[in-house]
């Protein structure tokens, strides 16, 4: 795959890394490849490499070599969803592997090792990945993966990736890291020594709540090829029009990140001080126990944060449904603000004894800040708290 790293800084590269005009009529756009076949000159003989859409798309192409030159990698592959791409990495797989999780992934992450590829004799253990000791102390003879999120979902727990990198090549395994919630504009986890990044780009890649893609990235290109087999045999990849939406997204993800990590640092603040809120989980805050980690790991701190209210469940719920600017919804990353629950929401899927003894509190609140105006926001979680405190 040929990837142009020649454009310039990061913010060059979002918009113009993978995209060259049209030769024939000049578009500045990549045009939409609504095709799923294309003329061979011969048996056997395809032009550009082009056969199957399922196999290649020109579209995705362009969007595939645009994410791999913003993470550093040398190649990257885009699915139809983020979980597409998890499955295909647990794909390399076999009965007797082990893979070690982080302990507050992503409900869903959970729900295909725990429920999906378990059954098949893939072992999984989920440890506390900020402790590299636990993680150390994990490490099989047959640890394939080290699977980790940084900042986690919910919990915003941060791991430090080059340790975990070298902890797991020491083993003999690769190391994963899930930078969906950082996105490369902040943080470039295969530069610090990870093995292959993943993205659900249907959060800040894509940026605007309309579209549902995934992404793996890395350097080596016999992981390449063997990822892009079983994205190809179980037919998972990412579709023409999703992959000129994502790239239209990612033209404007530094100013949209920039406004993120701004909204959520004053949101943060502002919940700190209420008296209601036990406790606010946010890396940009001091008082966050990876703080320092996060200033050397990552360029700003993120748009995601958690909250736990005084009132326990019932204030989280009655602050979740007395929003008005922040809608009550599943997903993260686009430019409207968003209000979830997890426990009920998007970790339902994890046991509640796993859940409480990851630290993943029944009243815990999350918050995607959006880029509206800070101010707004802040009125709007005002409102929402005095809603709360009159429930509990």
């Amino acid at each position: 795959m040929r990837i142009r790293n020649d454009h310039g800084r990061f913010e060059t590269r979002a918009i113009h890394a993978g995209q060259e005009s049209d030769p024939h009529n000049g578009a500045v756009m990549p045009p939409v490849y609504l095709t799923t076949t294309y003329e061979q000159d011969a048996p056997a003989a395809p032009r550009e490499g082009y056969e199957y859409s399922r196999t290649t798309n020109p579209t995705r192409l362009c969007l595939e070599e645009n994410v791999a030159s913003l993470e550093g990698g040398e190649w990257g592959l885009c699915f139809a969803s983020g979980m597409a791409a998890t499955n295909a990495l647990l794909d390399k797989l076999v009965p007797g592997d082990h893979v070690i999780g982080g302990n507050d992934l992503y409900g869903g992450t959970y729900r295909i090792f725990k429920r999906v590829f378990e059954r098949y004799g893939i072992g999984f253990t989920l440890v506390d990945a900020a402790d590299t000791d636990a993680v150390r102390s994990a490490m099989r003879e047959r640890t394939r993966f080290v699977f980790v999120e940084t900042p986690s979902n919910p919990l915003l727990r941060l791991c430090d990736v080059a340790a975990v990198a070298e902890i797991a090549h020491a083993g003999g395994a690769l190391a994963v890291v899930d930078n969906t919630f950082a996105t490369p504009y902040l943080q470039r986890p295969l530069e610090l020594g990870a093995d292959i990044v993943v993205h659900s780009m249907s959060k800040y890649l894509g940026g605007h709540s309309d579209v549902i893609a995934g992404a793996l990235v890395g350097r080596d290109e016999a992981l390449r090829e063997e990822l892009a087999f079983f994205q190809n045999s179980v037919g998972g990849c990412l579709e023409a029009l999703s992959s000129f939406l994502v790239l239209r997204g990612i033209k404007t993800l530094p100013v949209r990140m920039d406004r993120h990590c701004a909204n959520a640092r004053a949101l943060a603040e502002f919940l700190e001080a209420q008296p209601t809120v036990e406790r606010v989980i946010y890396p940009g805050l001091a008082s966050h126990p990876q703080h320092e980690l996060a200033a050397r790991q990552m360029a700003d701190f993120g748009g995601m944060l958690s909250f736990e209210l005084a009132g326990g469940v019932a204030a989280a719920d009655a602050f979740a449904v007395a929003t008005r600017i922040f809608t009550l919804a599943e997903s993260l990353g686009g430019v409207e603000s968003l209000v979830e629950v997890p426990t009920s929401m998007t970790h339902a899927a994890i046991p509640a004894a796993e859940r409480r003894a990851a630290g993943l509190a029944d009243g815990l609140v999350r918050l995607s800040v959006g880029i509206e105006h800070a101010d707004d926001l802040i009125g709007d979680a005002t409102r929402a708290l005095a809603a709360a405190n009159e429930r509990a």
